[in-house]
């Protein structure tokens, strides 16, 4: 009869316990009116105990910190710690112990050890410690895998490892949308506004510490998320930027090309590259966690051959009086020179000062000038500038341009009042 030989027990122990910051201890109170039977008994009680707040006895918050009881959950951007520890629980001396740990993601393997150097000896009751660091980029399943190698005096060579399962949980829900800019003359439709929508999904509060945007090498941005009180610079979300639970909130951006990107108009066309938001938060006792989106893109507004925007206009003018406006027409095209030719149409409201239909000369691609204008107008209100018209002569193509401004009309004597 074969008997197999008995299987020898391991000297070393391995014990790995994740490293988070403490919480505050709670308690729930317990109180009564003092005509109830109990009378101050409760009250007393809670006075008498150590663990809460002196004068504020029923505030289930403490002044005591608790220690983790269970691992807890990680969300994506935060950095995870764990504290591993290798024991002797033998009565002998074990040799050349080498201990690695690998966290093993979807996607690769990580390296998380310290030094992958081997300790020489470890005597009985003594422990080999390391403490381990990874900021977590991935969602999903990982796995740390914690090895250890080591030679027993006898010379025979021991080798185990463990592993430790655990979720990566997506901590924000973020949401983008762009505008164009409509009333902006210096820029017309080159302005763009981005609103980021954050939502907090996890099951405790945010402190926002940063939220970010930083924008492509096409771009300047300003940020809209603060107002000037008394000289100082005040956010929009109030001194105390905590982020519940669930709730969303709001940032606003605003982007306009650089110079030398703004007078090539060729090159703002097709999908643009905005650039990518950054946002950094604390949450239980200041535990920091950061996450970069990826690159923003939206489909920029074509104009066609020929963009036509405005580069003066006045707010108010009066009834019938002649006004000015300076044009800026642009050659989009970036290989094609255009020979064109300006046409102005009346409207119900707005007349058109000069010669109608004259030639503005050639273009060449990329290339734009400023034409001044003058025209009145005959109706009072919030009167549209339209009915300028562009042909090619090359192509025989007109390019019509209506709803390019608004301005408000008012008669003489209300203005001079005024």
């Amino acid at each position: 009869m074969e008997v197999n030989p008995p299987k020898q027990e391991h000297l070393l122990a391995l014990k790995v316990m994740r490293l988070t910051k403490p919480t505050l201890f709670t308690n729930i109170p317990v109180t009564c009116e003092e005509k109830d039977l109990p009378g101050d008994l409760f009250n007393q009680l809670m006075r008498d105990d150590p663990s809460t707040v002196n004068g504020a006895e029923i505030l289930m918050l403490g002044e005591m910190l608790t220690l983790p009881q269970n691992f807890g959950n990680i969300f994506l951007g935060e950095t995870f710690s764990s504290y591993i520890s290798v024991h002797n629980d033998s009565n002998q001396v074990v040799k050349d112990i080498l201990v690695k740990a690998d966290l093993q993601t979807s996607s690769q393997r990580l390296n998380l050890s310290a030094s992958n150097a081997a300790v020489a000896e470890l005597k009985p009751d003594c422990c080999i410690d390391d403490v381990i660091h990874h900021e977590v980029k991935e969602i999903g399943t990982h796995i740390l895998v914690c090895a250890v190698s080591y030679t027993t005096q006898g010379g025979e060579k021991m080798y185990f490892r463990k592993f430790f399962k655990f979720q990566v949980l997506k901590p924000l829900d973020v949401k983008t949308k762009f505008y164009n800019a409509e009333s902006d003359l210096n820029s017309v439709t080159d302005e763009v506004f981005l609103e980021a929508q954050i939502q907090n999904i996890t099951t405790s509060p945010m402190f926002m510490e940063k939220v970010s945007l930083e924008p492509s090498i096409m771009y300047n941005v300003a940020e809209l998320n603060s107002v000037n009180q008394a000289g100082e610079c005040v956010t929009t979300f109030g001194s105390r930027a905590y982020l519940q639970p669930m709730d969303t909130r709001q940032y606003l951006y605003c982007l306009k090309p650089k110079k030398e990107f703004a007078e090539k108009a060729g090159i703002i066309k097709g999908v643009t590259v905005i650039g990518k938001l950054d946002i950094v938060w604390k949450t239980n006792l200041g535990e920091r966690g950061r996450l970069q989106t990826s690159q923003l893109q939206r489909m920029a507004p074509g104009y066609g051959d020929v963009r036509l925007s405005l580069e003066a206009i006045p707010d108010t003018v009066n009834l019938e009086e002649p006004f000015h406006i300076t044009c800026k027409i642009t050659n989009c095209s970036s290989e094609r020179t255009m020979d064109l030719v300006l046409e102005m149409c009346n409207t119900s409201s707005i007349h058109w000062c000069g010669i109608s239909g004259r030639q503005l000369g050639k273009l060449h691609p990329s290339s734009s000038l400023c034409l001044a204008l003058t025209l009145l107008s005959s109706v009072q209100g919030l009167q549209s500038v339209s009915g300028l018209r562009l042909t090619d002569t090359f192509l025989k193509r007109t390019y019509e341009y209506d709803d390019i401004a608004q301005v408000c009309v008012v008669s003489s004597a209300v203005k001079v009042e005024s």
